[in-house]
């Protein structure tokens, strides 16, 4: 891990990403029910405050394989939520 700040980011643009996803989703299906969409789109937000959290806890022992398990959950529950947009 490079930095808790390049860490951050990876945060903010995966999850970000994930979430424009599901706009473009629903603007390119307008008959369809948002609520599917607008249900990933809030587990996106959880998951980004749970990380966030996570990230800006204090007094860590081993902050490389704190900061390490953050990134695993960040790819995990990316996958995840992708998943689950390609099943729209």
């Amino acid at each position: 891990m490079a930095s808790i700040k390049n860490l951050k980011k990876d945060i903010n643009y995966t999850l970000g990403d994930l979430i424009q996803e599901c706009y473009m989703w629903e603007l390119s299906n307008p008959t369809e029910s948002t609520e599917k969409s607008e249900a990933i789109i809030d587990e996106a937000i959880e998951t980004f405050d749970g990380l966030i959290e996570r990230l800006h806890q204090k007094n860590i022992e081993n902050k490389k394989a704190h900061f390490k398990a953050i990134s695993n959950d960040l790819q995990a529950e990316a996958v995840k939520l992708a998943d689950k947009i390609n099943n729209l």
